[in-house]
């Protein structure tokens, strides 16, 4: 969430940042939703001051024997405590109001950004291997469906469509890539492990910005009490970072304590509501999958620094499982609503080839922390700071394993189980032999 002060000094760098992004300009709405909040807590402020003389003066007028003008200071005082109570109720119904549009404005993105409308713009930074060039190489579902081990029928059967039933050999294979993802990001690269819950509440989700704006995203469930007289709402956590990213909200750090560096392995659930009639064969855009995620709580100086070495860390998983990949910049147009600055990774996938995103790694700033009112205290100073915070996939497990099916198929249509992942196999070299 932005800040209106911010917002106040220079309207003007909103709207480009808004303009940059294809949204409309906000700064003046926001800064008259600010003004007439103000202005009723000035008039709330005076008559508070009212009410408080008027007290005074009672007393003053019963010790001089004027009860007359006693009772009607104590009229006037019952009439401004009521108009007070009107009033505090007003003063928090135009906050939210403000907060309300505050919420619903994304982050601004950082100068070095490209501007552009869409992914188009986007800034290709680095290459990584020699991809896989073949106008006949299979896609991930026509190997699996080959093998016997990728079943979108009864995946079907069971939940419609956007869901598969790994087996035997393959389902081994997404588990030890799952596997392999958290040692070295845990044992390498400093992460801690986290086993965290997959329901959230509301707040969580509106700490890391995915509510309001983007509800029709997610899946919502219902729990009934056994008197079945209230309902109360949990959503599917879209990613690790919710519930990760909220481990630090509504509390303050010490500096020292920083970097906090989070990894999990979890199911992920998304409705893929603005997606119909995109990558709907296989297992590439589906309902549920299960991803690694990387979250950064850091100091506001350490933030950018923070975001070269989580993309690393992203990389090394590619680049030890031998997949070509590249880096690019995401455009103003096409990064995500809470970040100031977004790395997709792409790997190579020969059934299709092309790159196609396996990691996104986001540098947000203080922007989820207002909204989670996380802060630190930086040493030597009285006055809390937000910490800043940063996401990204460590990497996405079924999308790394439909590119090693890509890359690894062998012309017999087995795959050859990379190198690194065989312990985590049993020693298995190939599938499908």
């Amino acid at each position: 969430m932005l800040d209106i002060t911010w917002i106040r000094q220079d309207p003007q760098a909103l709207d480009r940042a808004l303009a940059d992004r294809g949204a409309a300009p906000a700064a003046q709405r926001l800064i008259d939703l600010d003004d007439e909040r103000r202005a009723h807590i000035r008039q709330l402020q005076e008559a508070q001051n009212a009410r408080n003389q008027a007290s005074k003066q009672i007393g003053k007028a019963k010790a001089s024997g004027d009860e007359a003008a006693a009772q009607n200071l104590i009229d006037e005082v019952a009439k401004l405590k009521s108009a007070i109570q009107e009033g505090e109720a007003q003063e928090r119904a135009l906050g939210e109001a403000l907060r309300t549009a505050l919420a619903e404005i994304p982050n601004v993105p950082l100068p070095d950004v490209p501007v552009g409308p869409d992914e188009t713009a986007n800034v290709e930074l680095r290459l990584f291997g020699d991809p896989m060039l073949s106008d006949s190489a299979p896609e991930h579902f026509e190997i699996g469906e080959a093998l016997g081990l990728m079943d979108f029928e009864s995946a079907a059967k069971l939940s419609g469509s956007r869901f598969v039933v790994l087996k035997g050999q393959l389902a081994r294979l997404e588990r030890a890539l799952g596997q392999f993802m958290l040692d070295l990001h845990t044992s390498e690269h400093g992460y801690t492990e986290v086993a965290p819950p997959t329901l959230v509440r509301d707040d969580a989700l509106f700490g890391t910005a995915q509510l309001p704006k983007f509800a029709e995203d997610l899946y919502a469930t219902a729990a009934v009490d056994d008197d079945e007289a209230s309902a109360a709402r949990l959503w599917l956590i879209p990613t690790a970072e919710v519930p990760l990213t909220n481990l630090v909200r509504e509390t303050i750090l010490e500096e020292a304590e920083l970097p906090l560096r989070f990894t999990a392995l979890t199911p992920c659930f998304r409705s893929e509501a603005g997606s119909a009639g995109r990558d709907t064969r296989g297992m590439l855009r589906q309902h549920q999958f299960n991803k690694v995620e990387l979250v950064s709580i850091t100091s506001q100086q350490a933030s950018l620094e923070e975001h070269e070495r989580m993309t690393a860390c992203a990389e090394t998983v590619l680049k030890k499982l031998e997949l070509p990949y590249r880096v690019v910049v995401l455009s103003t147009g096409d990064m995500g609503f809470a970040a100031r600055r977004t790395y997709d990774i792409e790997v190579w996938l020969p059934g299709q080839g092309a790159y196609r995103e396996i990691s996104s790694c986001s540098v947000c700033g203080d922007f989820q922390a207002r909204r989670m009112n996380a802060r630190y205290r930086a040493e030597g100073e009285k006055q809390p700071k937000f910490v800043h915070t940063l996401n990204g996939s460590g990497v996405a497990v079924g999308r790394a394993l439909i590119a090693v099916m890509e890359n690894y198929r062998n012309d017999d249509g087995s795959i050859t189980v990379p190198e690194v992942l065989r312990r985590y196999m049993g020693g298995m070299e190939r599938i499908g032999a």
